[in-house]
């Protein structure tokens, strides 16, 4: 990318925007831009009030880091690029680290279907998503005909119409309108909601500012408006995903203040859903902003993009991963004592000794005591009826658990020089990961 300074490599090429914009890198590769900063003790600068300006710097950014075009009317939002970005980074990153593969990494023909709510004149969430991403398709709602309009012809100009389908919407229809859309199950939904309650809750915010507002907003009434504001528009998407449930892997919304964030949080520990993930989606000093994202499924995202960001520790998940340290231990000793412990409990375990990996996959707490000695009697109870696997019995007494569908855990283990890094991949309760960590650093230190 021509300005973001990127967070860290990626299989796909492309990283977090984490600080301002390089004005002088934009610039440099884009004469457009360069024609409307201004220069003052050879520092360049933009004029954030002037909406040509700002509509000026997401084109540009758009040409320069993604080859997008982009025509937008004078009456809608002027989408700031690097939070938008960011935004969808995360979704891949959250799809990445949740699939059925268990690696963690881009898998680039994993067809995804995606839906934004709300894609505006714009329609920059399915042109970056798909931009990015070549065997991914976005659906697209909003109530406006105007904003439609023009986010067909920027689909068009992009070349993106086979994958990316816009539907209109009215504030009577469902926020996920699977039969409009022609879809039983998707992949995510993502929705940047208006932020405020009514015009006087949108004026109050700008008195309230110890500063002006970083950009002038463009904004109509009904993109910036909504009953309830942010909370109310992602309440009444939290209250349908708890009528389709797994008909949507991820659900996602982003949020204008920290307050909104911590309130959704505590609406979903309310409702029991302890699959979920936040992120702070800022880039360099200016506005901030928020995502949540919550999964009726049993896929754990890896822990820093389930905990993404500068967050308050009220809003966090549960972590994903632990870190065993095992002083003068090298990764294939570590390996040896790990590989020879699992191979004991009744579980599904691969081990690659070559590189110090494996994956378990179990139906519950089977390294506890109580489940040792039913084990135990039921290796005593077949012994000497000839090839029947031990393992089956367990299994039958843990639900018949032999199906993939009734994991109750699944860990990535990790040997290294002097630590083992635990990755919880799947499963619905905390207190059994944390118990299989337990029990795995009792195993290699001998300490609790």
């Amino acid at each position: 990318m021509a300005s973001p300074t990127p967070s860290k490599p990626d299989a796909d090429g492309r990283a977090f925007y984490e600080n301002d914009v390089d004005f002088d890198v934009l610039a440099a590769h884009d004469s457009d831009f360069a024609a409307i900063c201004k220069v003052s003790k050879h520092k360049r600068w933009i004029d954030f009030q002037d909406p040509k300006v700002v509509k000026q710097l997401t084109k540009s950014l758009l040409k320069c880091d993604f080859n997008l075009t982009l025509d937008l009317p004078d009456d809608r939002l002027c989408p700031p690029v690097p939070v938008r970005w960011n935004y969808i980074r995360w979704i891949q990153e959250l799809l990445d680290t949740t699939s059925a593969t268990y690696n963690d990494q881009y898998d680039s023909n994993r067809e995804v279907h995606g839906l934004d709510i709300g894609v505006g004149a714009s329609c920059i969430y399915g042109l970056l998503a798909c931009k990015t991403r070549p065997n991914w398709h976005m659906a697209g709602t909003d109530i406006d005909a105007h904003s439609l309009t023009h986010a067909r012809q920027n689909i068009t100009a992009n070349d993106l119409d086979p994958r990316i389908k816009l539907v209109q919407t009215t504030t009577e229809d469902p926020l996920i309108p699977l039969a409009a859309i022609n879809r039983s199950k998707l992949d995510f939904v993502m929705t940047n909601p208006p932020f405020y309650a009514s015009d006087q809750d949108m004026q109050s915010s700008y008195i309230n500012k110890v500063a002006p507002p970083s950009a002038v907003c463009t904004g109509s009434a009904n993109e910036m408006i909504c009953p309830g504001g942010d909370i109310g528009f992602v309440s009444r998407l939290l209250a349908e995903s708890l009528e389709l449930k797994h008909s949507v892997q991820w659900y996602t919304a982003m949020l204008g203040k920290m307050t909104s964030l911590q309130q959704i949080v505590s609406e979903l520990k309310k409702h029991e859903i302890t699959n979920f993930a936040v992120t702070g989606l800022q880039a360099g000093a200016r506005t901030k902003r928020w995502a949540v994202a919550w999964s009726f499924g049993d896929r754990r995202p890896r822990n820093e993009v389930a905990r993404h960001g500068d967050l308050v520790h009220a809003v966090l998940p549960a972590p994903t991963a632990q870190t065993l340290a095992v002083p003068m231990m090298d990764a294939r000793w570590a390996g040896e004592r790990v590989d020879e412990c699992l191979r004991t409990l009744d579980v599904t375990w691969q081990w690659e000794a070559a590189v110090s990996i494996g994956v378990l996959e179990a139906g519950g707490n089977v390294w506890s005591r109580a489940a040792r000695r039913k084990r135990k009697f039921a290796s005593e109870a077949v012994e000497g009826e000839g090839l029947r696997d031990v393992k089956m019995a367990g299994a039958a007494e843990d639900g018949g658990r032999g199906e993939k569908e009734g994991v109750a855990l699944a860990v990535k283990i990790t040997c290294k020089k002097e630590e083992v890094e635990l990755r919880w991949l799947r499963g619905k309760d905390h207190v059994v990961f944390t118990s299989f960590c337990g029990m795995l650093k009792r195993t290699l230190t001998g300490r609790a």
